[in-house]
């Protein structure tokens, strides 16, 4: 990748396209994301809405709530399944694009964020003249739902810990720290792939979800095995998939956060909320003009007492 300016706001060097199946929806949708100028953010731009395009910012303002993706809108008009390309943005360090899409799903492509990596390497990035601004957390904020939480906590960079918990015997429980980097990023959370229980299928197709759900774009779990003939990709595979969602979801409070996110049994919805109670608590935060600190790169140790299972996906 092009050598950058440290601290400074990035962008696309030409534009990129790609094309995939929604998981939801299971309709063909097209994806251009082109080069922004500084200070624009993350902007989806939904084409064909009766003769219109509308512009959606990737913002926690614009969040509908939901458990199975996430999805922003404006009125009626709606981007779902955002969060693996929002995590490709924030983990390739890419802070202004403008999202051209023609359908209201953001294609799964194999069910991971390697693709949108991919095609941002394919293009390259730039730097731009404006400086990085940066959330960093300056108190603890926690939200509950039940016996799930998540709280962001003070820390000197950027820290990943999710925990799952699952009653089914192929998942059990596990756990994962990251300090996220570009290099830990692509390493440890861009390759682990979504994931769902073959039981379940019939249920999620009567809902009107999961259409375009595949083995080709989708872990899928059945009674006593995985049903992928290729397996895992790592032994943790489910839980990496989870906090690569939470990494995208959590890039919704608008630039990059230095310090914790730490989520046990968490989800979209729960992510959502904990983006929400952190930007209305003003003095949790506060906006800082520096790189991130770089600690350690990869993924950390898990904390004390928890077990890392074969196989691990968790509930909301």
């Amino acid at each position: 990748m092009a050598r950058r300016q440290p601290g400074k706001q990035t962008t696309l060097r030409s534009r990129a396209t790609l094309s995939g199946i929604g998981v939801h929806s299971g309709r063909t949708v097209a994806v251009t994301v082109h080069p922004a100028e500084a200070d624009t953010g993350i902007m989806f731009l939904r084409t064909g809405c009766d003769g219109r395009d509308i512009e959606i910012p990737a913002d926690y303002r614009y969040v509908r709530p939901a458990d199975l993706c996430t999805t922003v809108a404006d009125g009626e008009v709606a981007v779902a399944t955002i969060e693996h390309l929002m995590a490709a943005f924030r983990g390739a360090e890419i802070d202004n694009a403008i999202i051209e899409i023609d359908g209201g799903e953001v294609p799964v492509m194999d069910g991971s964020a390697e693709a949108f990596l991919s095609c941002f390497d394919q293009v390259g990035v730039k730097s731009l003249p404006a400086t990085r601004r940066y959330i960093q957390i300056e108190r603890p904020v926690r939200v509950e739902v039940g016996n799930s939480f998540a709280e962001f906590r003070p820390f000197a960079g950027s820290r990943i810990e999710v925990e799952i918990d699952f009653a089914n015997p192929l998942v059990g429980r596990q756990a994962i720290v990251v300090d996220v980097t570009p290099e830990s990023f692509r390493k440890d959370l861009a390759r682990a792939r979504t994931f769902g229980f073959l039981a379940d299928v019939e249920a999620l197709w009567a809902r009107g979800l999961c259409l375009g759900a595949s083995l080709d774009n989708a872990i899928v779990v059945g009674d006593d095995r995985v049903i992928n003939p290729e397996g895992l990709r790592f032994t943790d595979e489910f839980v990496r998939h989870k906090a690569l969602d939470a990494f995208g979801d959590i890039s919704l409070a608008g630039a990059p956060i230095l310090g914790t996110y730490r989520s046990y049994r968490g989800g979209h919805r729960l992510n959502g909320m904990a983006v929400e109670a952190l930007m209305a608590e003003t003095d949790a935060w506060s906006y800082v003009d520096a790189p991130v600190t770089r600690r350690e790169v990869g993924h950390a140790p898990l904390p004390a007492g928890v077990a890392a299972a074969a196989f691990g996906p968790e509930v909301s």
